[in-house]
């Protein structure tokens, strides 16, 4: 290859690179400031309503959250995959076909979960505590915004337009989720959890539907009105594996608050999971390197340039690791400090919170291992793998709660993610031939014969 040439690729990997890094520091920042607001969201919360109807609010809605990501079936991830590389080949058609498909795909499938949701109320409502009924009503409505929503950030983030991407969901849905409820309870609503769910209802179809006209506009704008073209079976292909990788990987985020909530009283869930939310206030370092990292990862393996993409991948996991052990112990010594301004029977909580970041750290030593074997192909093998992580994490909580409370539910997750973080990393090392660990060379390593590399 020519000199010039070489010396111009460089300079354009190096400019990736450093893009990039650039779009992981402004997801950081964004989440800096999300983690803050909501923070401050969930003490204010759970001031007014106090422990019991705090934790029927955080148990519904974050059941509600996590099936309105799964109801798009990894379409919102798709968008990552492809659209960058539709853009390098100047396929618009495809563009405005995958975009036009993953909204329609995803608000078809969680109004369908929905109306799935009210029939199981009708049925078993009677089995169902009554102060959990009306907040899943409510959860229920609001399926189909957050699920178009996952998909308009993927959109986002495929277009590295990363304050649109983020600044939505993290920062001004939980801000209006708690002017909302401040303002409702002011006009003299109940403090109770229902209000609260009409509170997110409300701020989750203001959000969305504002970040649909934004989303579209600049669309419209990059890639001009046209034709669509549309090939779902090869998305789908591709979106389904992704769906089981990061459906599994969201249900083994937050599986313990869900079964806490199923096997204790919403007093005791609400404890769990403001401890939780209090040390995943680390976690939002490894949101930011992964939000980043995914569009230069398939670029990289497009390019069939291993050494960059080894090096490259290196970089992720010590911007993971040293951040989160830095913002971890920040958030360990302060921990009964934090933990009191939900209130006093919230301190109960801080030994949970040494535990849990336990398995943080271990996580943060892998980086995004998962998102590299996702646009690396492997989404299959990675689905099996955390298909199998997940199975792990729910058999130790119910193995762990009944016999060690809210400490077994913290030991359970813990001892799940540092599962996760080695089979990661041998996974990733045996199919890629790339040692992922924080303090690994970034060279490749030799890859067994019967894997392939990218």
């Amino acid at each position: 290859m020519p000199t010039g040439r070489r010396f111009a690729e460089a300079l354009r990997a190096g400019d990736e690179t450093a893009h990039a890094q650039r779009m992981a520091l402004i997801a950081f920042a964004i989440r800096v400031a999300s983690a803050g607001i909501a923070f401050i969201s969930q003490i204010v919360q759970a001031r007014l309503m106090g422990e019991f109807e705090y934790g029927i609010f955080v148990f519904i809605w974050m059941m509600m959250i996590m099936v309105g990501n799964l109801s798009c079936l990894g379409f919102h991830s798709a968008v990552i995959r492809f659209l960058p590389e539709y853009r390098v080949l100047d396929a618009h058609g495809e563009i405005r076909g995958l975009a036009f498909t993953a909204r329609v795909f995803a608000i078809a499938s969680a109004t369908t979960l929905a109306a799935l949701g009210f029939a199981g109320l009708h049925l078993l409502g009677d089995r169902i505590e009554p102060f959990y009924l009306a907040p899943a009503v409510l959860g229920f409505v609001a399926l189909p915004m957050i699920a178009l929503g996952d998909v308009l950030d993927g959109t986002a983030r495929a277009n590295s337009w990363a304050i649109s991407a983020f600044s939505q969901t993290y920062i001004i849905r939980p801000t209006l989720i708690l002017v909302f409820m401040v303002g409702a309870v002011l006009m003299g609503q109940p403090k109770t959890a229902t209000t609260a769910m009409q509170s997110a209802l409300a701020a989750t179809y203001v959000t969305t539907l504002g970040q649909f006209i934004g989303i579209t506009w600049r669309m419209r704008k990059r890639y001009q009105t046209g034709p669509l073209k549309i090939d779902f079976p090869a998305w789908f292909r591709v979106a389904l594996p992704i769906f089981l990788i990061e459906g599994f990987g969201f249900m083994l985020t937050n599986a313990d608050v869900v079964i806490v909530g199923f096997y204790m009283p919403p007093d005791q869930v609400g404890i769990y999971f403001a401890a939780a939310k209090t040390i995943a206030l680390v976690q939002f370092v490894f949101f930011s390197v992964k939000a980043a990292a995914g569009p230069r990862f398939s670029s990289l393996i497009a390019a069939r340039d291993t050494p960059a993409l080894a090096t490259f991948a290196a970089k992720t996991t010590r911007w993971t690791f040293w951040p989160s052990l830095t913002v971890g112990c920040g958030v360990l010594i302060l921990g009964d400090f934090l933990l009191s301004l939900f209130g006093s029977a919230f301190t109960a909580g801080y030994p949970l919170m040494a535990i849990l970041f336990a398995g943080i750290m271990m996580k943060a030593m892998v980086g995004p291992g998962e998102v590299l074997l996702t646009m690396a192909g492997k989404q299959k093998l990675c689905a099996t793998l955390y298909a199998g992580i997940l199975t792990a994490n729910v058999i130790l909580n119910i193995l762990c709660i009944p016999l060690f409370g809210l400490v077994g539910a913290a030991l359970a997750s813990a001892i799940a993610t540092g599962i996760e973080a080695v089979l990661l990393h041998i996974t990733v090392r045996r199919t890629l031939g790339i040692a992922l660990f924080a303090f690994a060379s970034p060279q490749p390593v030799p890859v067994p014969a019967k894997a392939s590399s990218p």
